[in-house]
Protein backbone atom coordinates (compact mmCIF):
# COMPACT_ATOMS: atom_id res chain seq x y z
CA UNK A 1 0.00 0.00 0.00
CA UNK A 2 0.99 3.63 -0.88
CA UNK A 3 0.27 6.97 0.91
CA UNK A 4 0.36 10.41 -0.91
CA UNK A 5 0.49 13.54 1.00
CA UNK A 6 0.85 16.80 -0.98
CA UNK A 7 2.44 19.96 0.11
CA UNK A 8 3.45 23.00 -1.03
CA UNK A 9 0.21 24.84 -2.17
CA UNK A 10 -0.83 28.59 -1.34
CA UNK A 11 -1.82 31.58 -2.80
CA UNK A 12 0.39 33.49 -5.58
CA UNK A 13 0.34 36.20 -7.77
CA UNK A 14 -0.07 35.70 -11.70
CA UNK A 15 3.43 35.28 -13.05
CA UNK A 16 4.88 33.49 -10.07
CA UNK A 17 6.26 29.94 -9.13
CA UNK A 18 5.16 27.47 -6.61
CA UNK A 19 6.86 24.57 -6.18
CA UNK A 20 4.55 20.92 -4.80
CA UNK A 21 6.08 18.07 -3.53
CA UNK A 22 4.59 15.07 -2.93
CA UNK A 23 5.59 12.24 -0.31
CA UNK A 24 5.25 8.85 -0.82
CA UNK A 25 5.44 5.84 1.74
CA UNK A 26 6.02 2.08 1.30
CA UNK A 27 7.10 1.28 -1.92
CA UNK A 28 8.40 4.02 -4.58
CA UNK A 29 9.01 1.66 -7.96
CA UNK A 30 5.68 3.81 -9.34
CA UNK A 31 5.04 6.18 -12.28
CA UNK A 32 4.17 9.44 -10.67
CA UNK A 33 1.25 11.94 -11.95
CA UNK A 34 0.17 15.20 -10.78
CA UNK A 35 -3.68 16.23 -11.75
CA UNK A 36 -5.59 19.11 -10.67
CA UNK A 37 -9.38 19.57 -10.44
CA UNK A 38 -11.27 23.14 -10.52
CA UNK A 39 -14.22 24.45 -9.29
CA UNK A 40 -17.27 22.91 -10.89
CA UNK A 41 -14.75 21.28 -13.74
CA UNK A 42 -13.54 17.49 -14.19
CA UNK A 43 -10.55 16.40 -12.69
CA UNK A 44 -7.56 16.52 -15.42
CA UNK A 45 -4.30 15.36 -16.31
CA UNK A 46 -0.96 17.56 -15.61
CA UNK A 47 2.14 15.75 -15.63
CA UNK A 48 3.60 12.45 -15.24
CA UNK A 49 6.87 10.62 -14.49
CA UNK A 50 8.31 6.91 -15.00
CA UNK A 51 10.28 5.41 -11.86
CA UNK A 52 13.49 6.15 -13.78
CA UNK A 53 12.89 10.09 -14.42
CA UNK A 54 14.20 10.24 -17.77
CA UNK A 55 10.13 10.02 -19.11
CA UNK A 56 8.21 13.25 -18.65
CA UNK A 57 4.78 13.91 -20.26
CA UNK A 58 2.60 17.04 -19.94
CA UNK A 59 -1.13 18.42 -20.31
CA UNK A 60 -0.81 20.82 -23.34
CA UNK A 61 -1.67 23.67 -21.10
CA UNK A 62 1.40 23.74 -18.69
CA UNK A 63 3.92 22.05 -20.55
CA UNK A 64 6.69 25.11 -20.89
CA UNK A 65 5.88 26.35 -17.38
CA UNK A 66 5.73 23.11 -15.34
CA UNK A 67 8.37 20.49 -14.16
CA UNK A 68 7.91 17.44 -12.96
CA UNK A 69 10.69 15.58 -11.13
CA UNK A 70 11.11 12.89 -8.52
CA UNK A 71 14.16 11.73 -5.92
CA UNK A 72 13.75 8.23 -5.54
CA UNK A 73 16.19 8.31 -2.29
CA UNK A 74 13.67 10.54 -1.01
CA UNK A 75 10.73 9.03 -2.10
CA UNK A 76 9.34 12.26 -2.81
CA UNK A 77 7.87 13.85 -6.25
CA UNK A 78 7.89 17.44 -6.97
CA UNK A 79 5.90 19.39 -9.61
CA UNK A 80 8.04 23.13 -10.05
CA UNK A 81 4.87 25.47 -11.22
CA UNK A 82 6.28 28.74 -13.24
CA UNK A 83 4.27 31.51 -14.72
CA UNK A 84 1.13 31.03 -12.78
CA UNK A 85 -1.83 31.93 -14.69
CA UNK A 86 -5.35 32.14 -12.82
CA UNK A 87 -6.90 29.30 -14.96
CA UNK A 88 -4.45 27.27 -13.07
CA UNK A 89 -5.82 27.74 -9.61
CA UNK A 90 -7.26 24.23 -8.59
CA UNK A 91 -6.89 21.42 -5.94
CA UNK A 92 -3.66 19.68 -6.96
CA UNK A 93 -3.31 15.80 -6.56
CA UNK A 94 -0.56 13.46 -6.64
CA UNK A 95 -1.25 10.09 -7.46
CA UNK A 96 0.85 6.36 -8.21
CA UNK A 97 0.51 4.15 -10.48
CA UNK A 98 1.56 0.65 -10.39
CA UNK A 99 4.00 -0.57 -12.47
CA UNK A 100 1.29 -3.90 -13.99
CA UNK A 101 -1.44 -1.34 -14.01
CA UNK A 102 -4.17 -1.39 -16.98
CA UNK A 103 -5.45 1.44 -18.69
CA UNK A 104 -3.92 4.99 -19.80
CA UNK A 105 -1.55 6.52 -17.65
CA UNK A 106 -3.09 10.21 -18.49
CA UNK A 107 -6.13 8.78 -15.82
CA UNK A 108 -5.76 5.49 -14.52
CA UNK A 109 -3.81 5.51 -11.35
CA UNK A 110 -4.08 3.01 -8.11
CA UNK A 111 -3.24 5.51 -5.31
CA UNK A 112 -3.77 9.00 -4.79
CA UNK A 113 -3.16 11.87 -2.06
CA UNK A 114 -5.74 14.52 -0.39
CA UNK A 115 -5.19 17.56 -2.45
CA UNK A 116 -3.09 21.03 -1.79
CA UNK A 117 -4.95 24.34 -2.83
CA UNK A 118 -3.46 26.21 -5.37
CA UNK A 119 -5.00 29.59 -6.19
CA UNK A 120 -3.46 32.30 -8.82
CA UNK A 121 -4.43 35.83 -7.90
CA UNK A 122 -5.02 37.84 -11.24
Amino acid sequence: QVQLVESGGGLVQAGGSLRLSCAASGRSMYTMGWFRQAPGKEREFVAAIRWSGDDTYYADSVKGRFTISRDNTKNTVYLQMNSLKPEDTAVYYCAARAWNAKGSMYGEYDYWGQGTQVTVSS
